[in-house]
């Protein structure tokens, strides 16, 4: 019997040992405000686990508005195989929402099982890439649109070294794009920085971080962004008018119709705010772009509205309209992000 109880003693303490072993063994973790389940998942376990999907908030905000849910959402939704990473300039390294938390909408996306959020960390994603001595140098207090251009920033160092398919949080999902390497064209001949994929360490990307170094001008919106992948496309590429919609080849990438991201251009961005007789198919688009660098006068999303927006989020963020949107009396409020562009 003695015997019988050392043994189980014995047995007890070893898997006691093995399990603070191997806590002691992991890293410091990365993922903020994420369910117990998910919060011993790191970032590179999570890259590895195929194409991820990756939006960036490099404000400070720390509550997602609803449009950002949606977009976040909308691709869980579509690719449910694949990570979906919010990274945010706000979080910390923290694996608990903080006590005094009141963010539906964290809630709401960390309850999503593909969905991570990530503190964004710019100075350690630049290491190794020609926009580190960039970073390390810059003044960012005086830049008059330092959001934007660190948010274009990082997403051609974060899809460069990783890899996936970065998207603004303006851009709904609503079905998989079919390519790894690809740009999206904004209007013939003009590339968009809105929605791109590529493969990690892509030459293209590598040349784009080049660039926006050596013609790095602050004054101009855009022009580390949309104008820059542009320039560069036109180095690489041998443009022409799109036919029908059809998609142009480019050495090994994809130059994407407008149809693909923008059915709606700029021009037309408050045709998603009205009610239309016929709601359109979106037959040939992947996700949808809606302008919310536009949207000046703080249009919003309103249930029971009979928008068209309003049946896109019901369609392809079902959680975020049941839980974030409100009626007519109620209207959610529209704030700015610096990647809705």
């Amino acid at each position: 019997m003695l015997t019988k109880l050392q043994f189980s003693l014995s047995v007890t303490l070893l898997f006691a040992c093995g399990f603070l072993y191997q806590f002691t063994l992991k890293p410091s973790c990365l993922i903020c405000y994420l369910p117990s389940y998910k919060s011993h998942q790191g970032l590179e376990a999570l890259l590895g686990r195929g194409r991820s999907i990756v939006f960036l908030e490099t404000s400070e905000r720390m509550e997602p508005t609803p449009l950002v849910s949606c977009a976040v959402e909308s691709a869980a939704k579509v690719y449910p195989e694949q990570p979906v990473l919010l990274l945010m300039k706000g979080l910390n390294n923290s694996m608990q929402l903080p006590p005094n938390s009141t963010s539906p909408a964290l809630s709401l996306l960390s309850a999503i099982d593909n969905v991570f959020l990530f503190p964004l960390d710019m100075k350690s994603l630049f290491e190794d890439t020609p926009l580190f001595s960039w970073y390390t140098q810059i003044n960012s207090s005086t830049e008059r649109f330092w959001l934007h251009i660190s948010s274009d920033a990082s997403r051609l160092a974060f899809i460069w070294k990783y890899g996936g398919v970065y998207m603004d949080t303006d851009v709904i999902s609503i079905r998989p794009i079919p390519e790894d390497n690809f740009l999206a064209a904004q209007k013939s001949r003009f590339s968009s920085n809105g929605v791109f994929g590529f493969l990690p360490h892509h030459p293209f990307l590598w040349q784009c971080m080049e660039n926006f170094v050596e013609n790095y001008n602050p004054n101009i919106w855009g022009h580390q962004g949309p104008e820059l992948m542009t320039r560069l496309l036109r180095v690489w590429c041998k443009l022409r008018d799109f036919q029908e919609v059809s998609d142009l080849k480019c050495l090994n990438f994809s130059f994407l119709h407008p149809q693909r991201f923008y059915p709606i251009s700029f021009r037309a961005w408050r045709r998603y705010y009205e009610v239309w007789d016929t709601e359109p198919s979106f037959n040939n688009s992947y996700a949808l772009h809606l302008w919310n660098h536009m949207n000046q006068e703080g249009k919003a999303v309103v249930r029971g509205s009979n928008t068209l927006v309003e049946h896109l989020y019901r369609k392809h963020c079902p959680k975020t309209y049941r839980d974030l949107l409100q009626g007519p009396e109620g209207s959610v409020t529209r704030e700015q992000s610096p990647g809705n562009k």
